[in-house]
């Protein structure tokens, strides 16, 4: 921990010592790391601090590395430090408290409440069905809490694998009919009449659950910004659901997350419109995240009979020219 990160962590806490630092993880591409710090006095055990420091040469584990991909990463933490500043207080749902922030050029220094230590300390790599309602009702939250606003300091279009950030994976797509139907997919969803505040990147790894399973909590605003609220409910249950799983519950769990949105917005004819809108969008929302994979890692587990059968729903849409 370097010493404007130490004084920042003193400062915002009122803590006489760091006892002791933890790594948790390291930043995507070698941007940094997050690490928790064991404090000592104060009004907190402890604390984890996000350390932004992106490297002069890139390194991607996969291959992936440009300017635009540079300059995406950049932005996608100035956004998450525009979150943590004037966003997240808004949230119903659960969101790791800042208690201070602090930039310097590229570099960004987070601290945050440690969720572990407010009782957030169980992750998952896959959830039951239960476990999905949690997280659904989070999301609804969330989309609830933003229903068209403008999302000034966020991303014009929320989630990492909007269309015009990602013209290297466009391009490395084959020749096909997904291709061709990409620029109207992407209209078709940023177009549409009810827009929110998407998580953008609402996987299974960035909720933190209680051991009773509700309520959750969420980390990771990175790819925060402007969308329709279909792309985090596709996006989350392909996280964390198999195929045959999606098969058989998807329905339900949809149900469940537009139950959760009218008991946060009330019932009403414009509660009815929004439903029927994001309904249609869930097989587009779907699809443009396959579109991503499929020039990005064709082979991904996420590209299944699920997926390919939504694919086929999406591409018939009367307003997509595959």
């Amino acid at each position: 921990m370097d010493e404007v990160c130490q004084a920042l962590v003193l400062d915002a806490t009122g803590a006489s010592s760091i006892e002791k630092v933890q790594n948790i993880q390291q930043l995507w591409s070698g941007y940094g790391q997050i690490f928790r710090a064991r404090l000592r006095g104060g009004a907190h055990r402890s604390v984890v601090v996000k350390c932004v420091q992106p490297p002069e040469i890139e390194s991607h584990p996969r291959g992936w590395t440009s300017a635009i991909a540079y300059q995406r990463k950049l932005k996608s933490y100035q956004v998450e430090l525009h979150w943590y500043r004037h966003w997240s207080h808004q949230c119903s749902g659960a969101v790791a408290r800042c208690y201070a922030s602090h930039q310097q050029g590229n570099k960004i220094w987070l601290v945050l409440e440690d969720l572990d230590d407010s009782g957030y300390s169980r992750r998952y790599d896959s959830l039951s069905v239960d476990q999905c309602r949690a997280v659904l009702h989070w999301l609804a939250q969330l989309h609830a809490d933003f229903l068209n606003i403008d999302t000034h300091g966020l991303w014009d279009t929320g989630t990492y694998w909007h269309l015009d950030t990602r013209p290297d994976e466009l391009a490395a797509m084959p020749d096909g009919p997904l291709r061709s139907a990409a620029s109207d997919i992407d209209k078709l969803l940023t177009g549409c009449r009810f827009q929110t505040v998407v998580h953008g990147d609402a996987k299974v790894a960035n909720f933190c659950f209680q051991p009773s399973a509700e309520p959750v909590a969420a980390v990771d605003f990175q790819y925060t910004g402007r969308g329709c609220g279909m792309k985090d409910v596709a996006y989350f249950l392909g996280s964390c659901l198999s195929d045959r799983q999606l098969e058989t519950h998807a329905d339900s769990l949809l149900d469940d997350y537009f139950k959760s949105l009218e008991q946060l917005l009330g019932a009403s004819s414009t509660t009815q419109q929004l439903e029927s809108e994001w309904r249609a969008l869930y097989c587009v929302a779907w699809t443009d995240f396959y579109r991503f994979l499929s020039g990005w890692m064709p082979t991904h587990r996420k590209i299944n009979r699920y997926t390919r059968e939504l694919a086929e729903q999406c591409l018939a849409h009367p307003d997509i020219n595959a």
